[in-house]
């Protein structure tokens, strides 16, 4: 009986047996555990992803509500220099004194100034400066004898920056050797 393997002995093989059916209990667990925890994750997933969609509608939204209300401080400050400009206007036709005209304009242009400047949008310094082709655009070159060749004598038109863009450049008169 010393040539005996353990499936020849009944009672070995119902242990195995019944380790067996315990494996196999412990499998399906395990597949059932497995399971539930794919279907879990697959909800998390699902339910970030739904999150994630809610989050980038939202933010369109808020980036539209701003692209669109953008001018809303600007526009703020600047209307009361056009109020005032009108009444500069009305006060003119009513008067006929071009003095507190010229005085009333000027007051609205300081306003209209003021409001731009808060608003970082900054006038460029252009008269008796060198030429500069990123920020002055040249209508015209006349000789003088008084400044230097390229440089900037007479501004025609302001120019802005906003920040460290251009808005638009200045439209300016330069200067050329004499002849």
């Amino acid at each position: 009986m010393a040539d005996e393997t353990p499936n020849e002995n009944p009672d070995n093989a119902a242990a195995e047996a019944a380790a067996s059916d315990d494996q196999e209990l412990t499998l399906e667990e395990q597949l059932a555990a497995a399971i539930a925890e794919r279907d879990t994750n697959l909800d998390r997933w699902h339910r970030a992803e739904a999150e994630c969609e809610n989050v980038r509608k939202r933010m369109r939204r808020e980036l539209e509500e701003a692209r669109k209300f953008e001018s809303l401080g600007l526009s703020r400050d600047i209307l009361p220099a056009l109020d005032n400009l009108r009444r500069a206007i009305d006060a003119a036709g009513q008067t006929h004194n071009l003095d507190q005209l010229i005085e009333g304009v000027e007051l609205v242009a300081r306003q209209f100034q003021d409001a731009l400047n808060k608003h970082q949008v900054i006038a460029i310094d252009a008269v008796n400066k060198p030429f500069n082709s990123e920020q002055h655009e040249a209508m015209q070159q006349i000789p003088s004898a008084d400044h230097p060749p390229m440089t900037v004598i007479q501004e025609l038109e302001q120019g802005y920056t906003l920040h460290d863009r251009l808005v638009r450049p200045s439209k300016v008169i330069v200067s050329k050797a004499v002849e």
